[in-house]
């Protein structure tokens, strides 16, 4: 098995291309090893020391580690638990848990339009460098997402989020005057 990795503008988070398909649709991400008890593949990452967390995409996985640690000594050991896993033959997430994210019908026609921006503009985007967006609200015309993978914690996210997201939304959506970030 061959494993593409690609740097992201997170320099805690490399991210991992494996090759085949990580999850069917949607991504999940786990941010501790408790978390991460349903998904065989992050568990076998977080067994390594320094990870703090696991992102999981439809063709990536993307991993961020602490402060402390270098990818000099994590790459490798990345590279290996994830070549474990496929050798396994095990599914990354267990058949009987759905972490996948789901929308509701009752959206407004404003949070359709807004959730339909950044599925087709923003995630796939944000998807090259490692991460994933999700809507959490719309309020007073403030839109709140959430970044995952790579872009958690990224020093770069806020411009992304202020600069990029927000300007486009305000473009296209006049009832939106601020995009900000969820709160951890």
């Amino acid at each position: 098995m061959f494993i593409q990795t690609e740097d992201t503008p997170n320099p805690n988070t490399l991210k991992f291309i494996p090759g085949v398909q990580v999850l069917e649709k949607g991504t999940v991400e786990f941010k501790d090893k408790s978390s991460a008890k349903f998904s065989n593949l992050a568990n076998l990452i977080f067994f390594i020391n320094g990870i703090e967390r696991v992102f999981l995409a439809t063709e990536f996985v993307s991993v961020t580690k602490n402060n402390e640690t270098n990818w000099e000594i994590l790459k490798p050991l990345v590279l290996t638990a994830i070549m474990d896993h496929y050798a396994s033959g095990k599914n990354v997430i267990e058949k009987n848990q759905n972490y996948i994210d789901k929308s509701t019908n009752k959206d407004t026609p404003v949070v359709k339009q807004i959730k339909e921006l950044i599925d087709q503009r923003v995630r796939p985007a944000v998807a090259m460098d490692g991460g994933d967006i999700s809507f959490c609200s719309f309020e007073d015309g403030v839109v709140t997402l959430q970044m995952k993978g790579a872009c958690a914690g990224c020093p770069s996210s806020t411009a992304t989020l202020k600069m990029g997201i927000e300007n486009m939304l305000r473009h296209y959506i006049p009832e939106v005057v601020e995009v900000k970030a969820a709160e951890l």
